[in-house]
Order: structure tokens, then C-alpha cells, then sequence
């Protein structure tokens, strides 16, 4: 802490699709709400965070991106820049935002050592420094195998035992554990603490989609959309052999969805009636507030707007390269939140019109009986309030005498 104010550092790593950067943004927005003492600051790979409206006190640096292929390997978005160079000019804007901003608290997201170890400097130059290093993992990381397998690559279990001093989850452990199936040290698993899941609400900015749109629909919607057309097209062929649906159908494709997918997806709703495609829309919560039931393929971010806004939903997960989705849908349907359609099933246009017609009887979440935490953006500000309050005793260490 520094006179009147406190500075928070996120790491944001953002190679496929939205949702790394869209939870950064939330509980960052929900720090400086609950601190006006507080500066925010995220660094985020995503090509389009500019997209989004930032609060005060909470900004962004922009690092270059690297999106992460289907057969798991990486590469620069930006064709004509090695990856390699890419990797080193990340790396060193991370570093060097570290040591200008000097950070209270540094919050990573999912990775605990970075996109190719890229934080391993700063995390050690910060833990050197006094700083509060925090992991942020969501509720569902992958299949247990699959996890095991990635974190094995990089000995990221011992790594985290060694640095960082607390693992926030973002979830409720009756839900799920995301450290399953790993053989996880007693002192990482006493750092662990489940936050809860991260409430939304509607957008303080109304979106101006939402004003052409009917006052009840079935709301679609695949996050950043760079694997969604496939849902779009299993939802377009039901609503093609149920003509009779009752309710109109809107579709947003999301900003990652490629041009030849989304021509064709415009073109093929355009024969069908009641039926309305968005692009993009950077509040898409007004969209979900105002819909009367939700398909989604089931990614972190999506579930919690399901139940924070209450909606019916349908899941239809993808199942690779990760099982994140698949994961999370089928706990989700075991204890009556969600209903589920294995994607291979949603291909059959019959099932997937079933299905659709299911939905509109669908109970709320909160009608399912389960209670599910929504508090974690509240517990996440005060645990950060704790922490401020009581500084680190790495930091007392280096203030001269």
C-alpha cells in the first residue's frame, strides 16, 4: 500500500476466446466498487479488449496475441511475427508493468506459471518484493486426466506450492473441485478457498441490440464463438423441422467466430422467420436479462449469467480439446440446475428440436432445490480488504528502517 491507495495486479493469458478476460474484468469492476482506494490494473493477451467498457480505476495493457490451436500448439495471431518473439515481447511487458506498478496483490487467471512459463520472472521478482500472489482458478479446469497431464508438463503443482499464497476458487466445493484426480500437497490444498461463484448483473450501459428484439425470446449464445457454429447450425436445423416453435430464436455468434462461419450461418437464418442473428454485442447481459429461456455450450462464464439472471438453460457442451464444458454441464444437469444434450445428439435435428421444446417447461435454477453460491465477488473484495489491511510480512521485510 502506498499512501491513500493500493494497487492490484491481474494476468489475464486470453488465448481462446472471452472468458479469461470477461472474469477478470468482473472482479475487477467489483474491487473498485467496494474500494474507491483501490487501482486495478489487467494484462490481458485478448485481441479485443478494447471492445469492453472499463470503470475507473480499472485499465488494461495490452500484450500480443497468441491463440491456441486445435492441436494444442500455439501461435502469433499476428502472421508475420515469430512466436518465439512474441512469447519474449510478453513477457517483458509483464515484467516491466510489475515493476512500475508495484502491485499489493497479483491475481493470475487459470495459468498458474503463464502462458509458456512467461510469469515465472515477475512471479518471483514480486514474491522477492512482498507481494500477495494469488492463483484464480474456475470451478472446472478439465477432465482429471487431461489436467493431470498439462500440469505434469510444467511441475506446476510443486510451483505453486512454492509461490503463490493462496488459490481462490470460483466456484462452491459441492459443486466440484478443480484440482480432482490430482495427488494435490497438504500445503497447497490449506491455501485453497472457495469463493463462490461470480454473480452478474445487467450492464449499467443498455445494449442497443436489446431494443430490437421481441419482449420474449430464446436466447443462443457460444462466448467468444470461435467453436460455436456448430451449435448455431443445430439449433437452425431444429427451428427448420419445427416451423411451430413458439418462441423466436436469437443467436449471437460472438467476435471469434470466423467470416465464412458466420456468412453462413446469416444466410442460412435468413429463410427462416422470428429468427434474429447478432454478431457481437459487449453487453450481452441485457440480452440474457430480457431472455426468456438459454442454449449454451456451458463456459464458466455463461453458467454463472444462468443462474445469476435465472434463466431455463439447455447445455450442449463441447467436449474438446478440453472437457471443461462437458464437466460442468453434467454436474450441472445431476443436481437439476441445467438440462444437457451430448453435442453428437444436438446434430439430430429431432433430438435438438426435443430438446428446444423441453426448454420452454424448463424450472429456473432456483427452482431446482439446490442452493448455489453466487457471493464470491463480495467475498473476493473483502478477502482483498483482509489482506490490504494486514500487509504481507515478505513486504514489512524490505521497508528500510
Amino acid at each position: 500500500m502506498r499512501g491513500d491507495h493500493s494497487n492490484v495486479l491481474m494476468y489475464s493469458h486470453d488465448t481462446f476466446g472471452l472468458g479469461h478476460l470477461r472474469r477478470s474484468r468482473t472482479i475487477a469492476h467489483a474491487l473498485v466498487e467496494h474500494s474507491k482506494q483501490l487501482n486495478v490494473l489487467i494484462v490481458s493477451g485478448s485481441s479485443i479488449a478494447g471492445a469492453f467498457d472499463f470503470r475507473a480505476r480499472v485499465d488494461f495493457i495490452k500484450v500480443p496475441s497468441v491463440i491456441k490451436l486445435y492441436n494444442g500448439n500455439y501461435t502469433s495471431l499476428a502472421e508475420h511475427i515469430d512466436l518465439s518473439d512474441t512469447l519474449h515481447m510478453r513477457r517483458a511487458i509483464i515484467q516491466s508493468a510489475a515493476e512500475i506498478f508495484r502491485p499489493d496483490i497479483f491475481i493470475v487467471d487459470k495459468e498458474p506459471l503463464g502462458l509458456k512459463g512467461e510469469l515465472e520472472p515477475t512471479l518471483a521478482y514480486l514474491k522477492m518484493c512482498g507481494c500477495r500472489l494469488v492463483l484464480g482458478l474456475r470451478e472446472v479446469l478439465d477432465g482429471p486426466e487431461l489436467l493431470r497431464a498439462e500440469w505434469a508438463k510444467t511441475n506446476a503443482l510443486k510451483r505453486v506450492e512454492e509461490l503463490y499464497d493462496a488459490i481462490w476458487v470460483y466456484g462452491c466445493e459441492r459443486f466440484y473441485n478443480p484440482l480432482h484426480g490430482l495427488d494435490v500437497p497438504p500445503r497447497v490444498l490449506s491455501r485453497m478457498q472457495y469463493m463462490g461463484f461470480l454473480r452478474r448483473t445487467e450492464s449499467q450501459t443498455p445494449s442497443l441490440a436489446a431494443e430490437q428484439l421481441p419482449s420474449a425470446y430464446v436466447l443462443v449464445t457460444v462466448g467468444g464463438g470461435g467453436d460455436g457454429a456448430p451449435l448455431m447450425h443445430q439449433v437452425l436445423a431444429a427451428r427448420e423441422i419445427d416451423p411451430g416453435y413458439p418462441l423466436p430464436i436469437v443467436l449471437v455468434l460472438g467476435p471469434f467466430m470466423n467470416r465464412d462461419e458466420r456468412q453462413g450461418i446469416h444466410d442460412r437464418a435468413a429463410y427462416l422467420n422470428d429468427v434474429t442473428v447478432i454478431d457481437f454485442d459487449n453487453r450481452i447481459e441485457t440480452l440474457m436479462t430480457n431472455a426468456s429461456a438459454m442454449v449454451s455450450m456451458g463456459g464458466y462464464n455463461t453458467f454463472c449469467e444462468i443462474l445469476s439472471f435465472d434463466k431455463p438453460a439447455l447445455l450442449v457442451p463441447r467436449t474438446f480439446p478440453r472437457r471443461e464444458q462437458a464437466v460442468r454441464a453434467q454436474r450441472a444437469a445431476e443436481i437439476g440446475l441445467v438440462d444437457i444434450l451430448d453435442a453428437d445428439l444436438a446434430s439430430n435435428p429431432r433430438l435438438m428440436a426435443g430438446a428446444l421444446r423441453a426448454l420452454l417447461q424448463r424450472k429456473r435454477p432456483s427452482e431446482s432445490g439446490t442452493r448455489i453460491d453466487l457471493d464470491g465477488l463480495e467475498r473476493i473484495s473483502s478477502t482483498v480488504e483482509d489482506y490490504l489491511a494486514k500487509p504481507s510480512e515478505r513486504r514489512l521485510e524490505l521497508i528500510p528502517a
